[in-house]
């Protein structure tokens, strides 16, 4: 088998996140092949050969899998958003549930109780935020603002009508759009890094409809007074526009960090203010343009009570929530918790977990800003329960090394990358643990990717 040919096969099975494994039985070779789904008869070219090993790019869907449906969004295929549009919602949980479950009785030690996946409360418009990328759909083509296409670190597809989020998202999109290109004013260009319009980001709250809008651009050096003429008519047209939700902040942020990512390195109110609220089991929660709040609201409500339901009775009891964001799942569990201590490295986000503990009325909560392998030691507190909930990387080995020290009854490890829990189940079930639940969360319909709730507790 070399780079460069072309087979065909049926993609038999399909490993987290995505690769779907086809057997070519000519070369008596396994070849990965992303982007499928179980039974499709595909068409691929070699990409890579390596130690025995093979992946393809799809080049055809010849056959369609028997469970296969239309999709509902147009964009489907082209756009790099979404993986599952073309199965139904019951078949996408199926799937998630075989490939984190066939992990998972890989990496834990012994029995444990499996719980399977528990549904999303609503499979489509269910975003609560989403970074639309400017760009052009084709080299030198027009201006274009969406998502990456599958496969392409360049190319953008307009998603006009994208059904991950809800109508007002749409319509912020396209107005956005058409103000950009009126103004004549370039996209930032990945390689040659220069240009002004960068990224979209839209947030808006599931429970009070709140909508907070940012553009974010590159300085306006070069440009005269284009920028200021667009981003006047920009904001503009945006409160003319007849949404579902309200307009509550219209902001401005600059970023020329040469890294493709949004980036505050400045940010202007244009309209409103720069913050809204959304509300989760009963609290309510402010949220600013970055710092990080689950994407699907009525989601997290599923995830956090699974993941109260796993930690059990906190009852005068010290609680750490290591790597806690806006401090959401923290005061979710202190009205029945003596003290809950929140760790965080993004200070934007402990800023606004102290206000929402004071929105909330809650005295018994207190968060600290910084990386947990540092901020664990000055802590001052020695805690009687462990939540994590780490970024997709999973937590530091030597972060990982003191959290265990602590010797806690019982730790609760939320993930949102399954193999990265995998990985740290090492080394918790090396220092005395043992797995006693495990529980997936559908936080994300249509694509590949799924919370994981583990339970653990200490063996005597």
């Amino acid at each position: 088998m070399k780079k460069g040919q072309v087979y065909e096969g049926v993609i038999e099975s399909v490993e987290f996140p995505n690769k779907g494994i086809v057997n070519v039985s000519q070369e008596d070779r396994r070849v990965i092949v992303k982007n499928g789904v179980p039974g499709q008869k595909v068409r691929f070219s070699v990409n890579k050969v390596k130690k025995g090993k093979a992946e393809g790019r799809l080049l055809e869907v010849i056959e369609k899998a028997p469970q296969e449906i239309e999709s509902a969004c147009p964009h489907f295929g082209q756009c790099g958003g979404c993986t599952y549009q073309n199965l139904p919602y019951e078949e996408q949980v199926k799937l998630k549930e075989s490939q984190v479950k066939a992990m998972m009785d890989e990496a834990v030690d012994g029995d444990y109780i499996w719980e399977g996946v528990l549904e999303s409360p609503v499979r489509s418009e269910y975003r609560n935020k989403m970074e639309f990328s400017f760009g052009d759909e084709y080299k030198d083509g027009p201006l274009a603002l969406g998502m990456h296409k599958r496969g392409s670190f360049h190319d953008i597809v307009n998603v006009c009508d994208c059904q991950i989020v809800d109508g007002d998202y749409r319509k912020i999109l396209a107005c956005t759009l058409e103000c950009a290109r009126k103004s004549g004013l370039p996209y930032y260009h990945r390689m040659r890094h220069d240009g002004y319009f960068r990224h979209l980001l839209v947030r808006k709250a599931v429970k009070t409809e709140e909508i907070l809008i940012d553009i974010v651009t590159a300085s306006e050096e070069g440009f005269d007074s284009k920028p200021k003429e667009f981003l006047d008519k920009w904001a503009a047209a945006l409160q003319a526009l007849e949404l579902t939700g309200k307009i509550v902040g219209i902001l401005h942020t600059k970023n020329d960090s040469l890294a493709d990512i949004v980036k505050d390195e400045g940010t202007e109110v244009l309209f409103g203010q720069d913050y809204f609220y959304e509300e989760l089991l009963g609290l309510k929660f402010k949220i600013t343009p970055f710092s990080f709040f689950q994407t699907n609201s009525l989601g997290a409500e599923v995830l956090y009570e699974k993941a109260r339901e796993y930690i059990g009775d906190t009852n005068e009891k010290v609680v750490f929530d290591l790597y806690s964001g806006t401090g959401t799942i923290a005061q979710i569990l202190a009205p029945v918790a003596k003290k809950v201590v929140g760790v965080e490295i993004v200070e934007e986000a402990v800023e606004a977990a102290k206000v929402n503990a004071k929105l909330n009325g809650l005295d018994n909560c207190t968060f600290w800003a910084g990386d947990v392998l540092k901020v664990i030691d000055e802590l001052g507190e020695v805690p009687d329960l462990i939540m994590l909930d780490p970024p997709r990387d999973g937590v530091n080995p030597k972060a990982l090394m003191k959290i265990l020290n602590f010797g806690v009854d019982r730790l609760v490890y939320i993930a949102c990358k399954p193999t990265s829990l995998a990985r740290d189940l090492e080394m918790i079930q090396g220092r005395g643990y043992k797995v006693e639940k495990i529980a997936c969360v559908d936080l994300f319909p249509n694509t590949v990717h799924v919370e994981t709730v583990c339970l653990l507790s200490k063996k005597p």
